[in-house]
């Protein structure tokens, strides 16, 4: 498990940083960093931002837990993650506020379209627009739906995990995801959109 692989666990390592040890904080972090760096990766889908949000993620974690505001629970790892997901949504909020659709915030993979990496440019061209067309549909969900819908099919998490992220029970996360399927599937209608 890996809470036990450097001997100590997390609840040992955040009293011994308490403590005055301050390597114990790194031990923490770098115990966690592939865990928590590749949930934001899959969130942002860009190495880059991932890397920021990232060291953003530890900066309010250290912070927290020098004020004292941290409340011992047994899930660290959860707790950071919660943290990391909430730094994502603010990213995403702050990009719906200034909007620019490029090719690394368009995604690779939106409700399971997958770029087409072989084939005619037009076929690249018209994979690259039903992409868009769909971010830009999933954009005009109430902000419930779009969380989970990018929960799912950005992050690949399931639906017990995306109750646990949100702080909501299992079934609210499965029907905000129908609602949200609903409302993308009436909005294709609406707008005559053509995915295929």
């Amino acid at each position: 498990m890996l809470q036990q692989s450097q001997g100590r666990s997390d609840n040992e390592l955040l009293s011994a940083y308490l403590a005055g040890n301050k390597e114990a904080i790194s031990q923490l972090i770098e115990r966690h960093r592939v865990r928590v760096y590749d949930y934001i990766r899959m969130m942002v889908k860009d190495a880059e931002l991932a890397d920021d949000i990232f060291q953003e993620t530890f900066i309010k974690v250290v912070r927290v837990i020098d004020s004292g505001r941290y409340k011992e629970s047994g899930k660290f790892l959860s707790w950071v993650m919660r943290i990391a997901h909430n730094q994502v949504i603010d990213h995403f909020r702050s990009e719906k506020h200034n909007p620019s659709v490029n090719e690394s915030s368009a995604g690779y993979d939106i409700l399971a379209t997958q770029r087409l990496t072989e084939g005619s440019i037009e076929d690249r061209m018209v994979g690259e627009q039903i992409e868009a067309d769909l971010r830009n549909l999933v954009a005009e969900l109430p902000e419930e739906q779009q969380e989970v819908v990018r929960l799912r099919y950005y992050g690949g998490l399931s639906f017990k995990e995306i109750a646990e992220q949100t702080e909501v029970g299992i079934n609210t996360a499965l029907g905000r995801m129908r609602y949200a399927l609903i409302n993308l599937r009436k909005m294709i209608k609406e707008k005559n959109i053509a995915l295929e």
